[in-house]
């Protein structure tokens, strides 16, 4: 028998454990705490099994199974970033701490290729399936670095950019997004902040930095599904939802929106990261640096998110995910 389910956000979101109980869990480091190590993860294609790390050695899990199938590379140094390409389960792409780039093969369980040329510890990794390409940007056919850029900063910003960088390629598979706390922006494949010519003849640049009412640096931002949004999460518990093509604020999600007045006044937990529905462009989740999980969707009353009329003279709507949060609880979800 075949069960299916849709997703809503009118459910309190629930940890699913196997029937076992049998954990998996990764291999901390002894020289560093838990909390100061990067948390890595990566699913395979065919979501047979998962890679990560928590500071110590990389674990390989059997999601059939749910059991580790191996550890290797104990560090240093550590990794800090994990991606499969898209096209292959046999290797994996592993940013490390050292600012090294390692490709891994899983089936033989040894390093492919080590690639040199960053400066700094990698904290994002993007593959490019129809250009064959891997950001900085690698060729991997022969994993020869064709270019690497340094983001630009925002108007104003004087100061060296610090932090993590994250990058996700948009459905096109052309153009990718770009998250760091002072910005999101939009680069193509030359590594250009991509722009173009509005309808006063001047140019457009897509990049947003928080200010007026998202003044707090950013921590998350993700594409919806279908390309056409960009949901990011702020450090003060904000949300803003963006129209993707021009970076314009559709809509703003207040703290108080999905958390009590109780928990905002007297927490300082913020959305660390942000998924979107696979296949539902209009519902995203995101996780609380304090552990909890909220799912997100406009009600039936409002239109879509980017939908809406008042767009279309440049004001916000006045709180948009009131309404549509009127089915979450009051407090956060145990958990």
């Amino acid at each position: 028998m075949f069960c299916a389910y849709q997703s809503t956000a009118s459910i309190i979101p629930q940890m699913w454990q196997p029937s076992s109980r049998a954990l998996m869990s990764n291999d901390l480091s002894e020289a560093k705490p838990a909390e100061e190590s990067s948390a890595c993860i990566a699913l395979s294609k065919n979501d047979s099994y998962v890679m990560s790390a928590s500071g110590g050695m990389f674990s390989l899990f059997n999601m059939m199974a749910f059991k580790v199938m191996t550890t290797f590379m104990p560090p240093p140094p550590a990794a800090t970033y994990l991606a499969f390409p898209p096209q292959d389960n046999k290797i994996i792409a592993i940013g490390m701490e050292d600012s090294t780039l390692q490709i891994y093969n899983v089936r033989v369980d040894e390093v492919k290729t080590k690639l040199k040329g960053h400066h700094k510890q990698i904290t994002g990794l993007a593959f490019s399936q129809n250009l064959n390409v891997l950001l900085c940007i690698w060729n991997i056919d022969g994993w020869e670095k064709k270019k690497m850029k340094a983001i630009q900063s925002p108007p104003g910003h004087t100061s060296p950019l610090i932090g993590e960088t994250k990058v996700q390629f948009h459905n096109d598979q052309c153009h990718l997004l770009v998250s760091h706390e002072s910005q999101i922006a939009v680069y193509n494949t030359q590594l250009e902040c991509s722009n173009s010519i509005n309808s006063n003849g001047a140019l457009d640049r897509y990049m947003w930095y928080p200010r007026d009412a998202l003044s707090a640096s950013i921590s998350s931002a993700i594409y919806s599904c279908d390309g056409l949004l960009v949901y990011t999460g702020f450090l003060d518990g904000a949300i803003g939802i963006f129209d993707a093509d021009s970076l314009r604020l559709c809509c703003r999600i207040a703290p108080s929106a999905y958390m009590s007045s109780s928990i905002v006044s007297s927490s300082s937990a913020f959305p660390m990261v942000i998924a979107a529905h696979p296949s539902d462009p209009s519902q995203f989740a995101f996780g609380m640096s304090d552990g909890a999980v909220h799912v997100i969707e406009p009600s039936d009353t409002e239109p879509k998110w980017g939908s809406l009329s008042s767009q279309d003279n440049g004001t916000l709507p006045s709180n948009p995910s009131t309404s549509a949060l009127n089915s979450q609880p009051s407090e956060t979800p145990p958990r």
